[in-house]
C-alpha cells in the first residue's frame, strides 16, 4: 500500500504535512494532525471549499489524492 501526503492549512501559519494512506478514515487523518499540532483531533474540522469532510468516511471516497491541500479549522 502506497502511503501518500495530505497538506493541511489552517491559513493562520500552521501548515502540516501528513503521510497517511487512501484508505484511512478522516477520522485517521485528524489524530495524525492531532499527533503533529497538539491540538485534540475531535475539535479538529477539515473542508475543501464548503465540502466538510465525515470521520468515518476514506480518504480515496473522497478522492484525497497525494500532495492534496485541505484547509484545517
Amino acid at each position: 500500500m502506497a502511503l501518500m501526503e495530505v497538506i493541511a492549512n489552517d491559513r493562520l501559519g500552521r501548515k502540516v504535512r501528513v503521510k497517511c494512506s487512501p484508505e484511512d478514515t478522516v477520522g485517521d487523518l485528524k489524530k495524525l494532525i492531532a499527533a503533529q499540532t497538539g491540538t485534540d483531533s475531535s475539535k479538529i474540522q477539515l473542508k475543501k471549499w464548503y465540502n466538510v469532510f465525515k470521520d468515518h468516511i476514506t480518504l480515496s471516497d473522497y478522492e484525497i489524492h497525494d500532495g492534496m491541500s485541505l484547509e484545517m479549522y
